[in-house]
């Protein structure tokens, strides 16, 4: 392992706020860029202190931030042959100290490193002893000295969890949305600190996102809430879905990775009071949950989890004859997913709940069949809910939540609820950012109290919902495919529109369609060059910044999002997405501090917008617009010119240019990146750029206008196509 902290280019990059050619263009043209100290020709690493040392000196940074300074020191004592995460354990035991024990730091920092170096690891020790446990603090496997560079680290650590540390308004954790609530504090310093982790290796983690993990606690309901509750997550990963429910519940977990376990039980803790006396209900450890369960014998009022998917070594044949298979019903080879559901309903109490995300293909598949009827004839099975793509990953993919109770005795309910929460989507609109988490949770909670009340009281059933929810009888779902997905048996909802909204539809298509029939008056009538062959003289985006006559922002990831809509409240965020395809933002981010650094930079009147990926598309911020006053996301740059100067509008008109965007673009293996300062503009007069940009003004409304009447006849036709379908609507007589 390195001795001092490095860095890459791409780190650097995301240092200084800019994008990775602006480093390699740096190395070329300043000799005295520091010199790479090592990994490869293809990706060098640099002396960390070096780097921050000569971007300070030409004023790229003023400080570099404590947790780049932090996370750099834990990558330097990260062993390449172990675990990458394995720094993070002794982090979170000091931030635990902090967190439980303040007074106990500041007379440990008087000490001399000599002393240090024995003298904390015992306080550690110590500490995880009271908060978790004995056998909890031996599971964390911390060490018993520690050397200089980790000194340095608990140094830093110390600096970082300090309130005025801690960002303003949300902090995203590795299972967080941007929306998550963090205090300030020790809890908040990990929480950062688990975020670049999960940042720096997406393919090993894919943390349940808290909003998941809410809906999950949430179904679960108030049981949890009372005294003596008990949970389970025997897939628990960094304990997203323990950290959704009460501190006050014993909560018990289990995960395949013990330093993955180790660092959600130190999660967990951290967020738990700290007036809360040790030790913690706290539960968590290591070990294959399948095969080797950490927890035999125990039941709890709620097992909660996202189990992995699609594993074939699961463990079938070593487990044929074991007792949590109902009926002698063992999942088959290729259903992992039905045995976690099994394993789950086997933890949970006599009247308890077991909640689990699941893919889609659980419900359906026809190896599964026999254990989906098993589960319906028990009473077991109470509801399968169909949630949105981007609801948790793997995030392309429409999950279902399954709800499950185990039977108590006398107990013949014997009905399911089929909610479909997954509206249907146009091409390009799912994603994580545009899940409407307030209207989601609104409607599975409903809809499941009420039928989960009438379950436990015997009243009436929720009256069937088209195209949300239908409650049908466990037998009617018996037959040979067994097939629980809830688009195939939720009643479909009224047509797009009935025949008086149709009408209504019919008549802005006219009307669209007229406007669009007279292209001649439409667009600008242009004609053949006078003077062709003759190329005007040309000033670049970057040589107009350098003049002060245009300023350019470029977002990179962007300011953190969350979904708009039913109490969201915050700045509207725009995407590269919403921009490509024009509509308007549909998510926020929280408002902040507008003096803070890092306050989001809102667009205004006369700016111009470009993705950053692909070319072809500008678009001049209007007054009043739907774009007026908006935050920048991802992947977008932000041009602001001097009208005096530069007309928006032919600055834009400029930009949708396929020739000029194909020279100032770079290319990767997969996409093309717009370098907007190398962007070529013809230098002419504020008078003749008025003229071409009114001209490209008009062209953009007509192409805007065709787009949208591309999408209200697609509208109409399916609207029409359904209603004629399902006899909701007919023709006249003759036809």
């Amino acid at each position: 392992m390195p001795d001092r902290p490095e860095v890459t280019a791409v780190e650097i990059a995301r240092l200084a706020g800019v994008g990775r050619a602006a480093v390699s263009n740096w190395r070329r043209r300043h000799p005295d860029f520091p010199q790479p100290v090592g990994g490869t020709d293809a990706s060098p690493a640099f002396a960390l202190a070096e780097v921050e040392s000569w971007l300070r000196s030409q004023g790229k940074i003023a400080e570099l931030p404590v947790l780049e300074r932090a996370w750099r020191q834990l990558e330097t004592l990260r062993d390449p042959a172990g675990h990458p995460a394995a720094p993070l354990v002794p982090a979170g035991a000091f931030l635990l100290l902090l967190h439980r024990e303040p007074e106990a730091w500041p007379a440990l920092a008087a000490e001399p490193d000599t002393r240090l170096a024995t003298a904390l690891p015992r306080a550690l020790a110590q500490a995880a002893a009271r908060a978790l446990g004995t056998d909890g603090a031996a599971r964390l496997g911390l060490p018993s000295l520690l050397g200089s560079t980790y000194l340095d680290l608990v140094r830093l650590l110390a600096e970082l969890a300090r309130p005025a540390a801690a960002p303003a308004g949300p902090a995203a954790g590795p299972t967080a949305g941007p929306a998550a609530d963090v205090p300030a504090g020790p809890a908040a310093a990990f929480e950062r600190l688990l975020t670049r982790h999960a940042e720096a290796n997406t393919r090993q983690l894919s943390p349940t996102p808290p909003e998941a993990a809410g809906l999950l606690a949430a179904v679960a309901g108030p049981a949890l809430t009372v005294h003596g509750a008990t949970a389970l997550d025997p897939a628990a990963g960094l304990g997203a879905v323990l950290l959704a429910l009460p501190s006050a519940a014993s909560r018990y977990g289990q995960d395949l990775d013990p330093v993955v376990a180790a660092l959600a039980l130190l999660r967990l803790a951290l967020h738990t009071p700290a007036a809360d006396p040790g030790p913690l209900p706290l539960d968590l450890r290591a070990g294959d949950s399948l095969r080797a369960d950490a927890h035999p014998g125990l039941t709890v009022d709620a097992v909660l989890c996202q189990p992995p998917y699609n594993e074939r070594d699961w463990g079938h044949d070593e487990l044929q004859y074991d007792s949590r298979w109902p009926a002698g019903q063992l999942p088959p080879r290729g259903e992992s997913e039905l045995a976690w559901v099994l394993h789950c309903l086997a933890h949970t109490r006599p009247g308890g709940l077991a909640a689990l995300l699941l893919p889609p293909t659980v419900a359906s598949r026809r190896a599964g069949r026999r254990v989906r009827a098993e589960l319906l004839r028990s009473g077991a099975l109470r509801a399968v809910i169909a949630l949105p793509a981007g609801a948790a990953p793997p995030y392309g993919v429409p999950l279902h939540l399954w709800v499950l109770r185990r039977p108590a005795p006398g107990d013949d309910f014997r009905q399911v609820l089929l909610l479909d929460a997954a509206p249907p989507q146009a091409a390009g609109e799912g994603g994580r950012d545009r899940v409407d988490w307030p209207e989601l949770r609104a409607t599975v909670t409903a809809s499941w109290q009420a039928f989960d009340e009438a379950a436990a009281t015997g009243g009436p059933v929720p009256a069937d919902r088209p195209g949300t929810h239908r409650v049908m009888a466990a037998i009617d779902l018996l037959d040979d495919e067994t097939d629980l997905s809830p688009a195939r048996h939720v009643p479909p909802a009224a047509p797009a529109g009935d025949a008086p909204a149709l009408a209504h539809l019919r008549g802005r298509l006219t009307e669209l369609l007229a406007g669009l029939a007279g292209p001649d008056a439409a667009l600008p009538e242009a004609g053949p060059a006078r003077q062709p062959g003759r190329p005007p003289a040309v000033v670049t985006v970057g040589e107009l910044v350098r003049s002060g006559a245009l300023e350019v922002v470029s977002s990179g990831p962007g300011a953190p999002a969350r979904p708009a809509g039913h109490g969201a409240e915050g700045v509207p965020l725009l995407t590269d997405q919403d921009l490509i395809t024009g509509n308007p933002p549909a998510a926020v981010t929280g408002p902040g501090d507008p003096g803070a650094p890092d306050a989001p930079v809102l667009t205004r009147a006369g700016d111009v917008l470009v993705p950053a990926l692909g070319g072809g598309v500008a678009r001049v911020v209007l007054p009043g617009g739907p774009l007026d006053g908006v935050a920048l996301g991802r992947q977008l740059h932000l041009l602001r010119p001097d009208p005096a100067l530069i007309d928006p509008e032919f600055l834009a008109g400029q930009l949708r240019s396929t020739a000029l965007t194909r020279r100032a673009a770079s290319h990767a293996s997969t996409t093309a990146r717009l370098d907007i300062r190398r962007v070529e503009l013809p230098r002419l007069p504020p008078e003749r750029q008025r003229v071409l940009g009114a001209a490209f003004a008009r062209v953009a409304a007509f192409d805007t206008a065709l787009h949208r009447a591309a999408a209200l006849g697609r509208t109409l036709a399916q609207g029409l196509t359904d209603g004629l379908a399902d006899g909701t609507l007919e023709l006249p007589p003759g036809e």
